[in-house]
């Protein structure tokens, strides 16, 4: 391990906090497996392990250093002892598409502060602050075929099994903060088990307790070395743990490779403030002085043209907006805080097809008003929250496709024909080579937009 700085900083503002915006893309089917499936993580060996490890956790503050690349260089752990050609090879491919990097790491700039002081707190290699990285190219809206969601990539069992909260409204595997702290608890569960390997850790983080588990009794029983290195696992896993040490490794010398890494200043980019019943996120954006598009980044986890009815109340906007924000919420009257729409029930009319409709579900007009069944009058009159004009233009404004990839095809001829770069197009799929699509692959583009992130 490398000599920790001893000179410390304002510690990051953002407490540990469960819960989290709006419709998400599609991460590709190049993209890494999600991580461990439910069923392979036993939940009274998880429940034990959070009763007796959670409240033990160590929190220490992010220490000095001159921006946050730099600080990830002072804690830096899993470096290989010994050259690993599954590292070079990975490390190559970063290095001939580095415009993957960067724009990955301009999506990390809103977060990377946030989540290297929570890696840091829980004295964790920082190189555990790389991993959405490899799992999403740091994109919380990114959702795989499988369909894993987030910047670390959980499957709904695992999310359940670690209390992120799903619905109609808010997904918490979106959510960055919480998120960011159910993978953690997640990862240190592994590393507890796992007798504190950490690259037995990720690869279970990837294909799962049990896989990892039975592929290290197998080389037990064998006579074999047990170490990540010596063990047989599934493909994309012989590559996951590669991806992540290449990572660190294009960071901690990227002025070797000549990768010019964005600014990652060490100040926090967000501060959470408390909203206490749901907003609109584009009311919200205005008192805070923003635009849309920027509370959307920084609160992903709202799925829906506002917050959560249910909570969580919280919403991160940028540091030195919460105290503009609050003042101006708090002259906001509550009944003007969501735009409701009356409407009368007609004959024939089933909540299903109001549902429709007003684009919204059963569940969210029956909560709504109160309703135990799904039994409506004629004559009555329903309240159904629905989006502004102005929030339904702002969300259109960058229309997702898909292009099946054909014979013959490449990223260049794919680009040129949506009008927008090859590179844009590798880096909303997280392609670091551009000779690996194949024919029948499925891309994500945003024709009307030069960032999604």
């Amino acid at each position: 391990m490398r000599p920790k700085l001893i000179h410390t900083v304002l510690a990051v503002s953002i407490g540990l906090v469960l819960a989290g915006c709006q419709t998400a893309s599609v991460k590709p089917q190049q993209a890494p497996q999600e991580q461990a499936k439910a069923d392979q993580i036993n939940a009274q060996d998880l429940a034990k392990w959070r009763a007796t490890h959670l409240n033990q956790q160590v929190k220490k503050e992010p220490e000095q250093a001159k921006d946050l690349w730099d600080l990830t260089r002072h804690h830096l752990e899993l470096e290989p002892t010994i050259d690993q050609p599954r590292v070079d090879a990975v490390l190559a491919e970063y290095r001939r598409n580095d415009s993957f990097v960067r724009h990955a790491s301009d999506r990390a700039n809103l977060y990377y502060y946030f989540v290297l002081g929570e890696v840091l707190k829980r004295e964790m290699p920082a190189e555990i602050a790389l991993l959405p990285f490899v799992e999403s190219g740091y994109n919380p809206l990114a959702v795989s075929p499988s369909h894993a969601a987030g910047a670390w990539q959980f499957i709904p069992s695992t999310a359940q099994l670690f209390k992120l909260k799903r619905n109609w409204w808010y997904d918490g595997r979106q959510d960055i903060v919480a998120s960011t702290n159910a993978a953690l608890d997640y990862l240190q569960y592994l590393n507890d088990r796992f007798d504190g390997d950490w690259l037995l850790s990720l690869a279970a983080y990837n294909c799962g307790e049990g896989c990892v588990g039975r592929s290290v009794k197998r080389n037990q029983r064998a006579g074999k070395a047990t170490d990540y290195w010596s063990l047989r696992l599934p493909r994309e896993t012989q590559r996951y743990v590669p991806k992540l040490i290449a990572m660190a490794r294009l960071v901690d010398r990227a002025d070797e490779y000549g990768i010019t890494l964005p600014a990652m200043p060490n100040t926090p980019y967000f501060e959470m403030v408390d909203i206490d019943s749901q907003v609109e996120l584009i009311k919200a954006a205005k008192m805070a002085g923003i635009d849309l598009e920027l509370m959307k980044k920084l609160n992903p986890g709202f799925r829906q043209w506002a917050t959560d009815p249910s909570g969580p109340h919280r919403l991160l906007l940028p540091s030195g907006k919460g105290q503009q924000f609050q003042l101006a919420l708090s002259k906001l009257p509550a009944s003007q805080r969501v735009t409701w729409t009356r409407y009368e029930i007609r004959s024939g009319d089933t909540l299903s097809q109001i549902a429709r409709r007003f684009d919204t579900t059963v569940e969210v007009i029956r909560k709504g008003n109160k309703l135990s069944s799904n039994r409506i009058r004629t004559g009555k009159t329903l309240l159904i929250p629905t989006r502004s004009s102005t929030t339904t233009l702002a969300s259109n404004a960058s229309t997702q496709q898909v292009h099946q990839v054909r014979s013959g095809e490449n990223l260049w001829k794919i680009a040129q024909h949506y009008g927008i770069s090859a590179d844009q197009l590798a880096d909303w799929n997280q392609i670091s080579d551009s000779r690996s699509i194949q024919p029948g692959q499925n891309l994500i583009l945003y024709p009307d937009s030069s960032n999604p992130g």
